[in-house]
């Protein structure tokens, strides 16, 4: 079951269950669609790409709650993208 984690890793902006803007890699690292596009749609934690993140039904959040932990590691875009021209 996926994590639903409540914010981007890199920009910090709010994700919550229902947002139309959370991407995830098969790591389910999170980012927000602004994000993703900065990253050039490949994941700097595991060099993956990114899908949707499928929206959690409501009557089910009670049941499986989408996770309140935050993982905030901002990007170094520079070097990222560095990384992604090799």
């Amino acid at each position: 079951m996926l994590e639903i984690r409540p914010t981007c890793e890199n920009c910090n902006k709010d994700l919550p269950f229902d947002s139309t803007e959370a991407m995830i890699c098969t790591f389910e690292c999170t980012f927000c669609v602004d994000c993703v596009e900065l990253l050039q749609h490949v994941c700097p934690n595991c060099s993956g790409g990114f899908e949707k993140r499928p929206i959690r039904p409501k009557n089910l959040l009670k049941k499986y709650p989408a996770s309140t932990k935050i993982v905030h590691k901002p990007v170094d875009l520079e070097s990222h993208l560095k990384q992604l021209k090799k």
